[in-house]
């Protein structure tokens, strides 16, 4: 009686697609459960009632979770459901519950009983100590690209020795790899990606082993399902054997998380692999708007490879979306500013409102603007553009070129990127300093003399006077382009897995120091480059006070800012999407790369489903590039939502729904020299590169390579400059 109560109660609340996934047979399954459908209700509902209803017994399930945070929820849920205790269950991530094991079977396992783990910084310092023994060349190899390429190969399931290596490079990369198994088995440590090769290698070559755990996990549930990768897949195909079930939930058109090796076609393969029968979709949406889901739904509709659902909610239509198109970004910037403090003065909580973005870069003039308006922000899962690690390293170069007696900003970029100075040498250059009473500048060139470029604190010396001497007469835009180039900063960020958004980042901060000139600031440079100098230390001053004011602190009401993919599993009743143009997003990689653009599709989908009550999607005209201006068009995605979802709030766009964006050539402005400032070339069917046409152009396509309608947009002056360069058009 109690017992049949306790289960009415579990259950009471549950829609019926939720009940049916709670309560399914002793079999394997597949529950879809789209954004804001209750999975985490359901997947810890399920665990509740197989325990309540004598199926199973508290350690006779295993429940994988992608984050810690997930799992002390879940347990903290279960105790409030059960007066069970949860202390013993094996609840945790794929690393907790691996590490567990592994601890259990040590001797089996091939490691010692007090077997330490390395994290993400221990396994690096690891990494470089040992390419140091082995005299490799740390500029060749970089030691975070090694890292990320043993991770890769553990998370294929790869040892050294089953790695193909086709030429000297790929050769030498599967010696390290090989080397530091060697390194680590004999120190006795482990890094993550080990403890779940090591924990699949276990139960795969130890029957008995394997044997016991199967029998003893008749259940075994895991959430995010889609974000699985291979490794993973496999271990959990291990563990649970022929007869037992696993509960798989997950969303197919939400994963997005492709580049840390996420495999969306294991949802696929578990259906064949575990003979699913049954796939519950859990369609009901309990978070957003029945507008906002709309948009969701027509947009991951244009994806081929689903398994297929469609949200809907019972909370109505609610507002429409809306859609700005801005002059440039910092149109699009002011536009959500004056937003946010519209929705702030009616009584909306600012943490309430999120604004997202597709890459880290871009946040660069959305922060500038909060900045300005004087609202309080907080980048999430982030930290600001002025304080992250690769801008501080080009500032400090920049430090340097306007002050070289600079400690601070020395210390920071002496060896960064590396340049064979180490902990002594330096420990012998600040001795110096204080014995000489002078700054460690000029302790090094004392030091250096004529040093010529190279590696050591001589070539460090001629480094930064060489920045010296070619920074006379460059303007702002100009002198960070040549830090961060010139100092080596691109080169090695391009040898990073995920060195494409610091590179981004990069290209931002030529950016800012475009925008930053453009202000009336009344200064000129001239020949010497003396204003020049000038100006860079006010853009200097300008970025420490940008770093150093507003970001909120903890507790306090602050707007949220984020990439899409920190922004995944998060709610807000009022979201910003902004940079919605081709290329941006979708990013032009995606396509160069195979479901690239299915990815792409995801993660707007993720974006849009952020949303509670009110949607923002903005994208600009013209916004800047790499310090030039880039004429952008719509974003795709923005024609795959349906007119009558939409409220747009300037003239609609020229490109419109059906164009051919595979035949579109791109526009954009190139880093042209002074003599074809005024040019305007044009080959229709390619690439185009664009000049800075004057204030106010722009131009938008529509149709294809064979049948292409150009319209273009002229400001006051741009009337007068189409008559000049009307005669330079090159037709085809």
């Amino acid at each position: 009686m109690n017992m049949q109560t306790t289960s009415d109660s579990l259950l009471s609340g549950l829609n019926d697609k939720q009940l049916e996934a709670v309560t399914l047979p002793h079999q394997s399954a597949l529950i879809l459960a789209g954004a804001g459908s209750g999975k985490t209700r359901v997947l810890t509902t399920r665990i509740a009632w197989l325990i309540q209803t004598g199926q199973v017994s508290p350690q006779g399930l295993l429940a994988v979770t992608f984050t810690n945070k997930a799992a002390k929820e879940m347990l903290t849920r279960l105790s409030s459901m059960l007066p069970i205790n949860t202390r013993g269950m094996w609840v945790g991530t794929f690393h907790g519950l691996c590490n567990r094991l592994l601890r259990a079977h040590h001797r089996e396992a091939g490691l010692p009983a007090t077997f330490q783990i390395l994290d993400t910084a221990d396994q690096l310092s690891s990494i470089k100590r040992l390419m140091r023994a082995m005299n490799v060349d740390d500029e060749k190899f970089p030691p975070k690209q090694v890292m990320g390429y043993i991770n890769s190969c553990k998370e294929e399931g790869l040892r050294a020795h089953s790695v193909d290596a086709y030429d000297p490079h790929s050769q030498r990369m599967r010696e390290i790899y090989e080397e530091y198994d060697k390194q680590c088995q004999r120190e006795g440590v482990a890094d993550f990606a080990e403890l779940l090769l090591r924990c699949y290698e276990l139960l795969e070559r130890d029957a008995h082993i394997r044997q016991h755990y199967q029998s003893r996990f008749k259940y075994v549930l895991v959430d995010e399902f889609q974000d699985t990768n291979r490794l993973q897949y496999l271990w959990l195909k291990l563990l649970a054997g022929q007869d037992n079930c696993v509960f798989a939930v997950g969303d197919d058109d939400q994963s997005i998380y492709a580049f840390r090796g996420a495999r969306v076609g294991n949802m696929l393969d578990f259906e064949h692999d575990f003979a699913v029968q049954n796939i519950v979709k859990l369609e009901q949406n309990y978070r957003s708007h029945s507008n906002i889901l709309d948009a969701a739904n027509a947009i991951i509709t244009h994806n081929r490879n689903r398994l297929g659902k469609n949200l809907w909610t019972s909370a109505g239509k609610g507002e429409p979306v809306r859609v700005y198109q801005a002059y440039n970004d910092i149109d699009e910037a002011n536009f959500i500013v004056d937003e946010i403090r519209m929705l702030h003065a009616e009584g909306m909580d600012l943490n309430q409102i999120a604004m997202l973005y597709r890459s880290n870069a871009q946040s660069r003039v959305l922060e500038h603007a909060l900045f300005t308006a004087g609202l309080p922000y907080r980048v999430y899962g982030g930290l600001r553009f002025f304080e992250r690690a690769e801008i501080k390293h080009a500032l400090a170069y920049l430090r340097l070129i306007a002050n070289p007696d600079d400690d601070t900003a020395l210390l920071r970029v002496i060896n960064f990127p590396a340049r064979g100075i180490g902990a002594r040498s330096l420990e012998q250059l600040q001795e110096a300093a204080r014995q000489q009473d002078c700054s460690l500048w000029q302790a090094a060139v004392n030091k250096a003399g004529n040093g010529k470029p190279g590696k050591g604190i001589e070539g460090f010396v001629a480094l930064i006077k060489q920045m010296q001497e070619e920074s006379i007469g460059l303007s702002l835009a100009e002198l960070a382009e040549l830090a961060s180039t010139l100092s080596g900063l691109r080169q090695y960020y391009l040898g990073e897995k995920e060195g494409e958004d610091r590179i981004a980042n990069l290209d931002e901060l030529i950016n800012a120091a475009v925008a930053f000139t453009n202000q009336d600031i009344g200064m000129q440079v001239d020949e010497n480059g003396e204003v020049a100098q000038s100006l860079l230390a006010q853009f200097l001053s300008h970025a420490s006070l940008e770093a150093g004011e507003h970001q909120a602190d903890a507790g306090r009401d602050a707007l949220q800012l984020m990439t899409v993919h920190s922004a995944k599993g998060l709610e807000f009743k009022t979201v910003f999407i902004s940079g919605l143009e081709e290329g941006l997003c979708p990013h032009e990689q995606s396509m160069y790369e195979a479901n690239g653009l299915e990815e792409e599709r995801r993660l707007m989908y993720v974006a849009v489903t952020r949303a509670r009550q009110r949607l923002y999607l903005s994208y600009a005209q013209s916004r800047m590039l790499h310090g030039q201006v880039r004429y952008g068009i719509p974003s795709r995605f923005l024609d795959e939502i349906p007119e009558e979802l939409l409220k747009r709030l300037n003239a609609k766009p020229t490109a419109k729904a059906g164009q051919d964006y595979n035949a579109m050539p791109s526009v954009m402005s190139s880093h042209q020299s002074g003599s074809q400032k005024n040019a305007m070339p044009w080959k229709i069917g390619q690439n185009v590169a664009h000049a800075k046409f004057g204030q106010g152009v722009v131009v938008s396509y529509e149709g294809n390579a064979n049948d292409m309608r150009v319209q273009v947009n002229f400001g006051r002056e741009g009337l007068k400059w189409l008559a000049l360069e009307y005669a330079k058009l090159e037709k085809v």
